[in-house]
């Protein structure tokens, strides 16, 4: 049986061993290029479609580097007897399996959610309509079915992410693509409602501390700069969310990894080799 708490103590046991080497990753792959495209976005804007394109790619990029972040994190943390070099070689190997695996998450999420947007439609929703501010008029009708149907659609995804947790993590350490999705679903049966737990403390702890980093930063600076320097306050403000952001993404790769190793070695585990890219 598959413990939690064990699983977190493994988590924190590679995070000390490891920890600085893994902080440096993330520094450069997700806080770095975040600052970048914060930076960008506040002062220097999309007035103009180069600035919008650039602007778009400086985003595609972070993306990118984000994604290979996570693979490299897991991949470091999964085997102790592996090495900054090939974590980083099994995480350029797996980044595109992985991101179109991830695209097809993200377009049956979405599918499910059409529904949704089909009833707002009905009522008047548009895309010009929200940019004016202006809310369309539900009747009661429409208004309960997208009242339940979102209350559904939440708790149904919410259980998918949990069966889908270990997806990346047989991405970097299995041969599969959409396999990865079945192989998560194997690894999860019977520790479904724990995930659930985990996620839910993951999002209230990131949620708190998040918020709290970026209004403390920004009432600080806000004090000490003054009203006019608006956009640097909201600068630091996100350059101070961003670090939380990283940090918290480490902890979950690392925990992510550790929990692939707990369930590899139950009942739910089937040929494969660690690293096999």
């Amino acid at each position: 049986m598959v413990r939690m708490g064990d699983v977190w103590d493994r988590t924190t046991d590679v995070l000390s061993g490891r920890g600085r080497t893994l902080a440096g990753i993330a520094a450069l792959a997700i806080f770095l290029p975040g600052v970048v495209r914060t930076a960008y976005s506040l002062y220097v804007g999309k007035d103009t479609p180069a600035t919008a394109l650039l602007g778009g790619l400086i985003a595609i990029i972070a993306s990118l580097a984000a994604v290979w972040c996570q693979l490299t994190l897991i991949a470091l943390s999964t085997d102790p007897a592996t090495t900054e070099p090939q974590a980083g070689a099994v995480g350029r190997a797996r980044l595109l399996p992985t991101i179109g695996v991830g695209l097809l998450i993200g377009i049956v999420f979405g599918l499910f959610l059409l529904p949704i947007f089909i009833a707002l439609v009905g009522a008047g929703w548009s895309p010009e309509a929200m940019q004016a501010g202006q809310m369309p008029t539900l009747s009661s009708g429409q208004a309960g079915f997208i009242g339940l149907y979102g209350l559904l659609y939440a708790i149904l995804a919410l259980w998918v992410a949990a069966r889908l947790a270990l997806w990346t993590a047989v991405m970097v350490n299995e041969r599969l693509g959409i396999g990865a999705i079945r192989r998560s679903f194997a690894l999860t049966r019977g520790i479904t409602w724990r995930i659930i737990g985990v996620f839910v403390l993951y999002l209230v702890v990131l949620g708190i501390s998040f918020s709290a980093a970026r209004a403390v930063t920004g009432v600080v600076f806000g004090l000490i700069l003054g009203i006019g320097a608006k956009a640097t306050v909201g600068f630091l403000a996100a350059v101070a969310g961003g670090a939380v952001a990283a940090a918290f993404s480490t902890v979950a790769a690392v925990f992510t990894a550790q929990l692939y190793v707990a369930t590899r070695v139950g009942p739910a585990a089937s040929a494969g080799t660690p690293f096999d890219v």
